[in-house]
């Protein structure tokens, strides 16, 4: 028995693995707090990417058409699916955004002092619906939040309005960061004097893809494909449309 009370004597006073023991200890919670900054530095970085990518779409969606000084510039289903797949490049590969998001553009025009959706093109694999409005909805005050709607002031000016859903995707796990979606709007006036009528197709013998809002799918993926006229579904020549940062 004294002797058993000698061993704990000297490991009582022994300190030597006291280092390694308190290392052992804090070790877990170190940890988990590098890989909580690490995630919540990628998750901002992710969300930056996102709102730039809403910005580009809106930005560059606004500016597409013929150029000509003697008629309205003309907008082509090809200048809409070109334009999606730059963005589907400045997002980037690690962004992957069309295999987990979805990008919804809409034409915000004026008719008779009314504000409607004349057209909508849609892109991506998520399953998200516009949050504020869809192809032929009329009789709006605007879209965006509830006031802070952006509108078209008169009959012949329009507002390219981009909204973007994508599902984060975590390098750790997003229990880390409390929320996996990321939303994003975007809008701009169109530039000039555009062709309001509709979309046309540059070959009606040989149509252009239409991002159809109907169609949840990634064209750019190795089995979907891409190209300079990649996008959504298949559809008839001629133009098209009607006349009349969240959750997920």
């Amino acid at each position: 028995m004294s002797r058993l009370r000698t061993i704990f004597r000297k490991l009582a006073r022994n300190t030597s693995g006291l280092a390694m023991t308190e290392f052992a200890l804090a070790m877990p919670f170190m940890l988990t707090a590098g890989l909580w900054g690490i995630e919540t530095a990628n998750f901002a970085v992710t969300n930056m990417k996102v709102s730039q990518l809403a910005i580009h779409i809106a930005d560059n969606a606004s500016r597409i058409g013929d150029t000509s000084a003697l008629m309205d510039r003309k907008i082509y289903e090809r200048d809409i699916n070109d334009l999606l797949l730059g963005s589907n490049h400045n997002g980037g590969e690690r962004l992957d955004f069309y295999a987990h998001g979805r990008a919804i553009i809409s034409s915000l025009e004026n008719e008779d002092g009314e504000q409607f959706i004349h057209w909508q093109r849609c892109l991506g694999a998520k399953t998200w619906a516009s949050h504020y409005g869809d192809e032929g909805d009329s009789g709006m005050v605007g879209m965006g939040p509830v006031g802070e709607e952006v509108f078209a002031i008169t009959e012949d000016e329009a507002v390219i309005f981009v909204e973007i859903s994508y599902d984060y995707q975590p390098l750790v796990s997003d229990r880390l960061i409390g929320t996996s979606n990321i939303r994003a709007i975007a809008s701009f006036t169109v530039r000039d004097r555009r062709d309001l009528t509709g979309i046309y197709q540059k070959v009606p013998s040989t149509p252009d893809p239409i991002a159809d809002c109907s169609v949840f799918s990634n064209p750019f993926s190795a089995a979907g494909g891409g190209g300079g006229s990649s996008g959504g579904s298949s559809g008839s020549s001629g133009s098209s449309g009607s006349s009349g940062s969240s959750g997920s």
